[in-house]
Parts: structure tokens; C-alpha cells; sequence
């Protein structure tokens, strides 16, 4: 094989290796808001929102946030609010979480009485069996509609790119070699 072909092979197999990537997605906690006491009369708002979603091993949960803090506790102390061990706290005022395992995850503030007015979520994590054909949510999420929408133009997008590198690389081989020849 000559170095040119070589090149050009080398080329369309690095182009094309992003299309077989593991897709995950960055939710955030609270929408536009973040992550806040919410009101008196809406203390499930966490709960709703993360039961329209459909998290998958790998994504990322981002809490935004001021004079506040995040912490992930074990299913015991998110029913007592009690946050005296976290095995993850943060108070960065931007905390990206990752999702790393299936299973339940018990997230609640870290300042004293936020949790007992509705600062607290579980968010569930689907088994790899459980996987749905995309990351959606139930209708009513117009974020999870989002997610999906951009998931088909970037697979849309990635492989235009794939048959763009392709051509590419062949008429770069042909200039090439009817060049020389």
C-alpha cells in the first residue's frame, strides 16, 4: 500500500470513528431556575420534574445555585432530611454531577431547613436493559422533547459528516493520483 492510500485510509477510519460514540446528556436541576427552595405550595416540583425525565447511565445532572450547596445522601437520610454524612457535598453555586451506575440517587440542599420545605430530588437511573430508544420523557417534558430532537439532528449531522469525509477523501485520493500519473 502505498503512503498516500495509507493516509487516506487512516483519514475516513478517525473521521468516522465519533459516529459509534456513546451518546449522554446534561440535565438541569430546576430548569432556567436551579436549583432553589421552592414554594410552599409546590414542594413535589423536583420530584415531578425528574419523574418526566429518563436518566441514563453517564448523563450529568448540573445544579445551579446561590448561597446554597447540593449534597447526595443515602435513601434514609433524604426521607429525614438529615445531611450530617454526605457522601457527596458541593457548594460551588455550579455543580455537574455524574451519573455513574444505575439505581436511585438522593440529592438534598445542605442548608439547614431548605430540604424540609422541598429542596430534595430523586432522580432514577435506568438499567442498561431498561434502555428506551432515546433519552425522552413523557410528553408533558418539553426539556426531554429537546433532548431527543437533538439527538436525531446530531446522529443526522454526524453522519452527512461521515459520507462528506468519504467524499472528501476520495477526491483527495484522485487529485492525487492523476496528479502524479
Amino acid at each position: 500500500m502505498t503512503p498516500t492510500r495509507l493516509i487516506l485510509l487512516l483519514f475516513t477510519i478517525f473521521s468516522s470513528l465519533h459516529c459509534f460514540s456513546v451518546s449522554s446528556f446534561e440535565y438541569q436541576v430546576g430548569g432556567n431556575r436551579g436549583w432553589f427552595v421552592p414554594p410552599a405550595n409546590d414542594t413535589r416540583i423536583y420530584n415531578d420534574w425528574a419523574s418526566e425525565n429518563r436518566f441514563q447511565v453517564g448523563d450529568t445532572v448540573r445544579f445551579r445555585y446561590k448561597k446554597d450547596s447540593v449534597m447526595e445522601v443515602t435513601e434514609e437520610e433524604y426521607k429525614k432530611c438529615n445531611s450530617s454524612h454526605p457522601s457527596f457535598f458541593s457548594n460551588t453555586g455550579n455543580t455537574v454531577y455524574n451519573l455513574d451506575h444505575s439505581g436511585a440517587f438522593y440529592f438534598v440542599s445542605g442548608v439547614s431547613g431548605h430540604c424540609e420545605k422541598g429542596q430534595r430530588i430523586i432522580i432514577k437511573v435506568m438499567a442498561p436493559e431498561e434502555d428506551y430508544p432515546s433519552h425522552g420523557g413523557t410528553e408533558k417534558s418539553a426539556a426531554s422533547r429537546s433532548i431527543v430532537l437533538h439527538s436525531g439532528v446530531f446522529k443526522l449531522a454526524a453522519c452527512a459528516q461521515l459520507l462528506a469525509s468519504y467524499a472528501a477523501s476520495r477526491a483527495f485520493y484522485y487529485v492525487i493520483h492523476f496528479s502524479v500519473n
